[in-house]
């Protein structure tokens, strides 16, 4: 991929130009990390709506046919599916298991599990299991 950077002519805006063959999910998470749309995520608690911005959330799980936002330590719900999720969220974010999605810029340790799944420790101290599917996945997006 080759990048090129240009500084614009007196008067012009500022503008991202995206030459592409194909636009895949890579792009279409960039376009919308960068398109201005707002990066917060939607969630509740107590009646009430909070803007978690996803930089905050350690984790997400599935429970019950409901979804949990997880952050240091307050816990939301939110009226996303984890495949939905999956395509809102920016690339440290990956799935864990088939009812979790989980930030690797979270993640402080890791450690086979029984099963050739691995446990993560968190950095605000909670473990979060990774199954064997995904556990290639994270390898790779850890350079393991």
């Amino acid at each position: 991929m080759k990048i090129t950077i240009l500084d614009p002519s007196p008067g012009e805006e500022d503008e991202i130009i995206i030459k592409c063959r194909r636009l895949d999910e890579g792009l279409i998470r960039l376009i919308r990390d960068y398109g201005g749309e707002d990066p917060r995520l939607k969630c509740r608690k107590d009646g009430k709506i909070y803007f978690i911005p996803p930089e905050e959330i350690f984790y997400f799980e599935s429970v019950d046919d409901k979804v949990f936002v997880y952050c240091e330590k307050e816990v939301y719900e939110i009226n996303h599916k984890l495949y939905e999720l999956e395509e809102l969220l920016p690339r440290e974010f990956m799935r864990s298991s088939k009812s979790s999605i989980l930030c690797l810029d979270r993640i402080k340790s890791l450690a086979p599990a029984f099963g050739g799944r691995f446990e993560a420790l968190l950095t605000n101290g909670e473990r979060v299991i990774i199954s064997r599917q995904y556990v290639p996945e994270l390898k790779h997006k850890l350079g393991l």
